[in-house]
């Protein structure tokens, strides 16, 4: 009736191997960074008359979740009050381990002639004590996997809510979206 069938023990091993590589693929897929905003502190006035430029650091937390580290190289992320470009802040080049934390802090300069442009809806700002900042970033790298670099890109669009007196966060909301390379 039957044929009977001879257990392989390298077949079962050659098996259970395909299927953990299996998984671990699975378990691989790039996931996003994540970026929070901190804290915001004021580091200086630069009197450009009639305006007042201001010069700032941004405490901003980074995670990598991947199980690959990463290399990024040094960009800039444009800040934005009312859909006009207010300032701008620089990312140095850096690298990141896999699956972990780190704060980064990047100097930004604010124009005051730009502020200046929607004077009205500042001092509004001012007087709720709630101002909404935009800001965008394309951050570039490579990702090592095994013995290959895969070149990465991630775009991020925060929204955040600062009191313009205090500078404090008062809410944020950030979208990352990452495209590998994986030619």
């Amino acid at each position: 009736m039957g044929k009977k069938v001879k257990w392989s023990w390298s077949s079962a091993l050659i098996g259970a191997a395909s299927a953990v590589a299996a998984t671990a693929l699975i378990g691989a897929k790039p996931k996003d960074p994540t970026f929070h905003l901190i804290s915001i502190n004021l580091t200086s006035f630069k009197l450009n008359l009639p305006v007042l430029d201001a010069e700032l650091i941004l405490t901003v937390h980074v995670t990598n979740p991947n199980i690959s580290p990463i290399h990024y190289s040094s960009t800039t992320m444009s800040i934005f009050y009312q859909g006009e470009l207010l300032g701008s802040a620089d990312v140095q080049a850096g690298s990141q381990p896999p699956r972990s934390c780190q704060l980064l802090r990047l100097p930004a300069r604010l124009d005051g002639l730009r502020l200046a442009h929607h004077a009205a809806r500042f001092f509004s700002d001012v007087a709720k004590r709630e101002m909404l900042l935009d800001a965008a970033v394309d951050i570039g790298g490579t990702a090592r996997v095994l013995w290959w670099d895969h070149k990465f890109k991630v775009h991020v669009d925060s929204h955040v809510t600062v009191d313009p007196l205090f500078l404090d966060v008062i809410g944020q909301e950030n979208k990352s979206e990452l495209t590998l390379n994986l030619a």
